[in-house]
């Protein structure tokens, strides 16, 4: 996946003077609910500092979750987001990151396109039983 500094899931939440954000101000410019930050950072896809028992999300923080909630929104499992991010915080200069994401998105692309085929085959015969439904309705004689 892209950098987690790049803005990639749309506009950023507002970032305070100090880059720092509770989880509340976080969950409502992203759109999300606390309990899905919560969950990531239990699938330990984010790590957000705690001062006391309060979540204090950086910049950084905010980039992970947006690389996330792209990776959901493209039909990517949480175990996939993962090792993208992983392989970021690993790899500096991010080959590794880059080839997996490369054929990850090209094996995504394949099952859509899959899924595509079948969907326009289901239309095609679903359009078929309509017009003939519709034939038997206009016939003269039928039985009511």
């Amino acid at each position: 996946m892209p950098q987690p500094d790049q803005d990639l899931a749309g506009p950023a939440p507002r970032d305070r003077e100090d880059g720092v954000q509770g989880i509340q101000d976080v969950a409502q410019e992203l759109g999300i609910t606390l309990r899905t930050l919560r969950f990531y950072e239990n699938e330990g896809l984010i790590d957000p500092q705690r001062i006391g028992n309060r979540r204090i999300y950086s910049r950084r923080e905010v980039g992970r979750i947006q690389l996330i909630l792209r990776g959901k929104r493209l039909g990517f499992s949480i175990r996939e987001i993962k090792e993208f991010l992983d392989l970021y915080d690993a790899d500096p200069e991010h080959q590794e990151q880059m080839e997996r994401l490369a054929a990850r998105v090209r094996e995504r692309l394949v099952d859509l396109k899959k899924q595509r085929d079948a969907l326009d085959l289901t239309i095609e015969e679903l359009t078929s039983i309509e017009a003939e439904a519709l034939a038997r309705l206009r016939r003269p004689g039928r039985d009511r």
